[in-house]
C-alpha cells in the first residue's frame, strides 16, 4: 500500500514539521510490545511525526519501534521522523532541563529530538504526576530561567527546535520578550468548540507555529467530548462529501493548527488516499 504523504511547515526554526502526527498519550496505555506494534504500523501507513512526553510513559516503546523500523526497511533513517517530547511540571527549572531531556533521549534511544516542549507553565514537587493532584504541590516557577535551559538543550544539539505548551498569550509573551530562541511551537487545546482565536492570532503575529491537542475532541478518552465527531454541521458536510467527520474537520481547521491525532484512529485516518484532496 502507498503511503500518504503529509504536508508540512516550516518552523521558525527553519526545520519542518509534518502538520499531522500520532499522539502517543492514553489512559490505560496498552502494554508496551502492543504500543510498539501500534507505532510501527502508524509508521509503515505514512506516519512520520510522533508526540510524546515524560509523564506519558512512551518514550521507551516509541524509541523501540524506531529502532525496529529502521530494521523493517520502513524507514531508510531516523531522520525522516520527527519526534516531539516535552518536559515535565517537576523539571521545569533551570537545572533540570537538560538532565530531563538527557534521560527523554535515553528512553528513545536517540542523540536529538526534533521538537522539545515545556508541557506546562508550571513547576511541581518532585513525583507529582498528572495534574488533578498538581495544587497542592505547586513550586515557585522561573518562566525565564527555564527557557533558558531550553535554549541550552537546542544550542547543544539534544532539540532541533523548542517551543510550549498550554501557554497562554501573557506567558508566551514572557519568554518573548527575552529569549534569544524563541519558543517555535506552541502546543495547545484547539478545535471546533474551543477555537482560542485570541491565542491563535497572537501566535501568528508573533511567528510562534500553533499545534493543536484534541482537535477530534478526545472522543472515547475520560477527558475527551463527543462535540467534534458529533457536530451536526460536520456530519452533514461529512454526509454530502461521502467522508468521515474526522477528514472534513481536519480538512477545513485552518493549516496553520498542527493537527494531533490520537493512536485508537490512525489507521481509520491513513488509509484514506484522498486524505487532502477534497473540495469543500
Amino acid at each position: 500500500m502507498e503511503c500518504n504523504k503529509i504536508p508540512e511547515v516550516i518552523l521558525n526554526s527553519g526545520h519542518r514539521m509534518p502538520l499531522i502526527a500520532m499522539g502517543t498519550v492514553g489512559d490505560p496505555l496498552p502494554p508496551p510490545e502492543q504500543l510498539i506494534s501500534i507505532y510501527i504500523d502508524a509508521i509503515a501507513i505514512g506516519y512520520r511525526h510522533f508526540d510524546t512526553a515524560s509523564i506519558y510513559d512512551t518514550e521507551e516503546p516509541l524509541g523501540k519501534a524506531v529502532a525496529k523500523a529502521l530494521e523493517l526497511g520502513l524507514i531508510n533513517n531516523r531522520d525522516e521522523l520527527f519526534i516531539t517530547s516535552k518536559l515535565w511540571c517537576t523539571d521545569a527549572h533551570h537545572d533540570l532541563v537538560l538532565p530531563a531531556l538527557k534521560e527523554t533521549l535515553r528512553k528513545l534511544d536517540l542523540s536529538y529530538v526534533d521538537l522539545y516542549l515545556i508541557h506546562w507553565p508550571i513547576r511541581v514537587t518532585k513525583g507529582s504526576k498528572y495534574l488533578e493532584s498538581l495544587n497542592e504541590n505547586i513550586l515557585p516557577f522561573d518562566i525565564n530561567a527555564t527557557w533558558k535551559g531550553m535554549e541550552e538543550c537546542c544550542e547543544l544539539g539534544l532539540a532541533k527546535s523548542i517551543g510550549v505548551s498550554n501557554f497562554s498569550c501573557v506567558k508566551l509573551k514572557k519568554i518573548l520578550d527575552q529569549a534569544t530562541i524563541p519558543p517555535a511551537v506552541n502546543q495547545v487545546e484547539l478545535n471546533i468548540s474551543w477555537q482560542q482565536e485570541k491565542l491563535l492570532e497572537f501566535c501568528r503575529a508573533n511567528g510562534v507555529h500553533i499545534s493543536a491537542w484534541s482537535p477530534l475532541g478526545s472522543h472515547g478518552s475520560y477527558w475527551g467530548s463527543h462535540k467534534v465527531l458529533e457536530n451536526p454541521v460536520l456530519q452533514n458536510i461529512a454526509s454530502a462529501k461521502e467522508k468521515s467527520v474526522a477528514q472534513v474537520f481536519i480538512y477545513i481547521y485552518p493549516f496553520d493548527a498542527h493537527k494531533f491525532v490520537l493512536e485508537f484512529v490512525f489507521k481509520f485516518l491513513m488509509y484514506s488516499s484522498d486524505w487532502f484532496k477534497m473540495d469543500i
